[in-house]
């Protein structure tokens, strides 16, 4: 194993569920992953929350007419929001037989595809998703996620260059780079490109996540916390505090494991 390879072996470990689920989009928890971006909008938390009559009447929906595209994304982003990963693989696996040329449904099958695992075969839906003639950014960001699961940092960050050149300092985008200069364990850049996100965004949680845990990562453990806590509720804010702790604990076990 390369040098290089060794040192971003124990990040990857708990870094790349984290960016996955940053980047893919996934279902709100309150888990360490919590405070590395694992949260999912607003109409995902509803969701999730009032989510079974949601997804019952989108299933009624979906057998009713298993041929509309919007019906199966639609479906597709509700399975992947539950939970149910491997159903909406075969969801969105099925529309896409029927639609082959629906760069919406290949982007969610790519999506779908990513939260169940299979991170080669969502990088390769995902680039039939978009042209390099007519690029999308979200997409070049999600095929950056997909190459760092696969160990691919140095690959994946030539996407995330390529998504920045359509939206410069792009939150989402900036945010993921850092994360990706966090697997090959080059926590410095990786926190000037975390502050950045952050000056663009301070209210987004996920960013102010992630730049707590760089920040905390080099030692600054007092700042980290500072910056995840943010403007939240006390009560909220002691549960980031919390997470963020037993992820930086880890990441210490971790490195003293090596």
């Amino acid at each position: 194993m390369s040098k290089r390879s060794s040192l971003a072996s124990p990040a990857a470990r708990f870094l790349l569920p984290a960016l996955l689920v940053l980047v893919l989009g996934g279902c709100q928890t309150m888990s360490l992953d919590d405070v590395t971006g694992a949260l999912g909008s607003k109409s995902e938390t509803a969701s999730k929350a009032d989510g079974r009559p949601d997804l019952d009447g989108l299933r009624e929906r979906y057998r009713a007419k298993p041929s509309d595209p919007a019906i199966a994304l639609e479906y597709g982003k509700a399975l992947r929001d539950t939970g149910q990963r491997g159903q909406a693989v075969a969801v969105m696996e099925q529309a896409v037989l029927a639609h082959p040329s629906n760069k919406a449904l290949l982007a969610g099958y790519g999506r779908a595809l990513a939260d169940n695992g299979n991170f080669q075969q969502a990088f390769d839906v995902l680039s039939r998703a978009h042209t390099p003639e007519d690029p999308d950014w979200r997409i070049l960001s999600a095929q950056g996620a997909a190459l760092d699961q696969l160990g691919r940092s140095e690959d994946a960050q030539q996407y995330y260059a390529s998504a920045l050149k359509i939206v410069p300092d792009e939150p989402q985008v900036l945010s993921n780079l850092g994360l990706s200069y966090v697997l090959q364990n080059n926590l410095p850049r990786a926190e000037e490109t975390m502050r950045r996100a952050y000056e663009r965004n301070p209210n987004d949680s996920r960013v102010r996540g992630n730049l707590a845990l760089v920040v905390g990562l080099q030692g600054k453990q007092a700042e980290a916390e500072t910056i995840v806590k943010g403007d939240l509720p006390p009560d909220q804010a002691a549960a980031k505090v919390t997470a963020l702790r037993q992820l930086l604990t880890k990441k210490q076990q971790q490195r003293a494991d090596k």
